[in-house]
């Protein structure tokens, strides 16, 4: 049996995996806040649903709560096979009127909250030689639309930081892969807060009512009969998951593409190309011999 720790399972793509997984027979530790408190429900759902889940409380923005959830896990379960970064928060709205703390409370979930769960779960994946880490990254990681410029930013850096770390870990049997997803109907954006210098609103004038409106307009969608559905996110995890070492994608586009699809089929081949222009294919492949299969592996797979 796999144990895998899920983050963000109180609700959307995180408390679905959380039962999709359980009932293909995996360990699940579903990792949330407050559990005790204002996620009790959430607790107590998941955990009527199968015996193989376990909720464990681990807020991702604080670095006692996640080393003490991540001890409490391994000492239980030996070892970690999958991790999933699935915890998030979105702010919509006139970018230049959201203020830095509100900047830095998206990064702290969004990025950080990913780096400190991946740090805790790196050293017994590379000892094992291997393991999984999927970052839940969206469409926006590859691409800035209007009026969400602080929730791109934290994907982005996520992007690059998974990147980055996917190159480094592949020789110890490790898979850093990055699923996509579009719009779906989760309640990611009915969770954001509205941006804190309304002096800077109100100098937008008309404009300061769009986000708004394209807030109300997706939602209208995301609810209408044919809207995405967010199975199809879960789904990306599972085959993700049940694919051997070496032949999984580097990003999974979920859903609408808005043409990621196309940009990672682009830019990933010159990605990759850095390693021979640096002279790190050789380095990198000579580990353990198990990089090159997951170099020369497909690099985009479209879901949905």
């Amino acid at each position: 049996m796999k144990n895998v720790i899920i983050t963000g399972s109180s609700s959307g793509f995180g408390s679905k995996a959380a039962k999709v997984f359980a009932d293909q027979g995996y360990q699940v530790f579903a990792a949330m806040r407050n559990p005790g408190g204002k996620n009790a429900a959430a607790k107590a759902e998941l955990e009527a649903h199968s015996a193989l889940i376990k909720v464990v409380e681990m807020d991702v923005t604080n670095d006692a709560s996640v080393k003490e959830a991540m001890a409490g896990i391994l000492a239980e379960a030996g070892n970690i096979d999958i991790l999933i970064n699935n915890a998030g928060i979105m702010y919509l709205g006139i970018t230049e009127a959201f203020s830095v703390a509100q900047a830095h409370q998206q990064m702290e979930t969004n990025y950080y909250g990913a780096i400190r769960t991946m740090q805790a779960v790196l050293p017994c994946m590379r000892k094992a030689g291997n393991g999984l880490i999927i970052n839940t990254s969206s469409l926006v990681g590859r691409m800035s639309p209007p009026f969400f410029g602080t929730y791109t930013a934290t994907k982005h850096a996520l992007e690059g930081y998974s990147q980055a770390l996917r190159y480094e870990v592949s020789p110890f049997g490790v898979d850093i892969v990055m699923v996509e997803p579009g719009p779906f109907g989760t309640g990611l954006l009915a969770s954001g807060q509205a941006p804190a210098h309304s002096e800077v609103l109100e100098s937008y004038g008309a404009l300061a009512g769009v986000p708004a409106a394209m807030g109300e307009s997706f939602a209208q969608m995301l609810q209408s009969e044919g809207a995405p559905d967010p199975q199809w996110v879960v789904d990306a995890y599972l085959k993700l998951a049940e694919m051997p070492f070496g032949s999984r994608p580097t990003r999974t586009v979920v859903g609408i593409t808005w043409g990621v699809d196309e940009i990672n089929a682009l830019t990933q081949p010159i990605q990759d190309r850095v390693l021979k222009e640096m002279q790190l294919d050789s380095v990198l492949g000579g580990v353990s011999g198990k990089a090159t299969a997951y170099i020369s592996g497909p690099q985009v797979v479209r879901v949905g």
